[in-house]
């Protein structure tokens, strides 16, 4: 069984202007110890449908079912959630200065989330765990830098003390919502290089959202591109980058930085994203699609297996578009901006131009 199941997940705001249609019929699983990137521009969906799950989007019209560990998170009372919150799920924000209380020390609102779950834990107890914490993020002097407050810390740091606090009770699953956006490119590099080492030493699973894929080449196993509310492409990191099927994953690969010094122009997304109130008929990007025919314009497009393995359907890589599924990564300028990603990339399995690179290229 998956650690976490999500099934047609739709989520809606009523609003005087109109219902907004934040998430429209969102499906995925996570599976223990792996890393699912869901990836998009701002207004697709994807930190709602996070903040669902954890009972974060007051007032919203919420359908579907998101069984952790079995048990159904949108069927919870608060109290349940409460529960849940912090101990076997935790959430990394976007932005840790509005995160952390700015008139309290880092490290006891570390020590009050720790006793908040487990009241026997002393103070002296969870203050050690805090300073182990902190140490284990890498921030210098932790013993020291416990009894700091948040605006003494960095921007990079206070991201770590975030990371520490995500940590403390060891959960089953962590969903950073664009942990890094708000940071410069070294210290991109250096709090996903912790994430990725801190996954692996503690066997946790990760939701990473973030509107770039260069973000997640060395992290996701697999990813999940999201669209005006909707999943339109689903597949595992490889395939993704490699052979991307829907225009607009392949829009966002071309996004892409190239190396310090290539003369490549970068490619935008002509258009705007499409509004929630009055979404366009058919598949929502046909209005900024290069390959838009007619039926894209007067029917909406399923998830459908594009991909082939060992001569059957791959369900794994799945793509809502009407393109023929022989389209997927055989465009010849999508090959070039690929080929030249991975040329930066540190292995066979780092299949783009990381921020990580970016970062240790500095």
């Amino acid at each position: 069984m998956s650690l976490l199941e999500v099934r047609d997940l739709k989520v809606s705001f009523d609003t005087s202007d109109g219902l907004v249609q934040a998430v429209r019929g969102v499906s995925f699983t996570v599976e223990r110890g792996k890393t699912l990137g869901i990836v998009g521009e701002s207004g697709s969906g994807k930190s709602v449908s996070t903040q669902t799950l954890l009972g974060l989007t007051a007032g919203a019209l919420i359908d579907g079912e998101a069984l952790f560990e079995g048990q159904d998170l949108l069927a919870m009372t608060d109290e349940q959630l409460r529960r849940v919150r912090g101990k076997e799920i935790a959430m990394i924000f976007q932005d840790p200065l509005s995160s952390l209380h700015p008139l309290y020390k880092v490290g006891k609102q570390i020590v009050e989330m720790i006793r908040q779950h487990e009241p026997d834990v002393t103070k002296a107890q969870a203050r050690k765990r805090a300073i182990e914490l902190l140490g284990t993020v890498g921030i210098p002097e932790p013993g020291q830098r416990v009894d700091d407050y948040p605006h003494q810390f960095s921007g990079g740091m206070r991201q770590r003390a975030m990371i520490a606090m995500a940590l403390a009770l060891n959960p089953k699953l962590i969903v950073a919502d664009e942990p890094t956006t708000a940071l410069d490119a070294t210290v991109q590099a250096q709090i996903l290089d912790l994430m990725l080492r801190l996954q692996r030493e503690f066997d946790t699973a990760l939701i990473m959202i973030t509107h770039d894929l260069g973000v997640i080449a060395d992290l996701a196993d697999e990813v999940l591109v999201m669209y005006g509310g909707k999943p339109v492409e689903h597949a595992d990191r490889r395939s993704l980058y490699y052979r991307p099927h829907h225009p607009y994953t392949k829009g966002l690969l071309e996004s892409i930085p190239g190396s310090t010094g290539a003369k490549t122009r970068l490619k935008p997304i002509a258009g705007q994203p499409p509004s929630l109130i009055n979404l366009p008929t058919g598949c929502a990007f046909h209005p900024r699609c290069e390959y838009v025919m007619d039926r894209c314009v007067q029917e909406e497009p399923p998830l459908a297996a594009v991909g082939d393995k060992d001569g059957f359907p791959d369900l794994g890589h799945t793509s809502a578009c009407w393109l023929p599924k022989e389209a997927a990564g055989l465009d010849a300028e999508a090959d070039h901006v690929r080929q030249e990603a991975a040329a930066l990339g540190r292995s066979a399995d780092s299949p783009a131009a990381t921020v990580v690179d970016a970062g240790e290229a500095q």
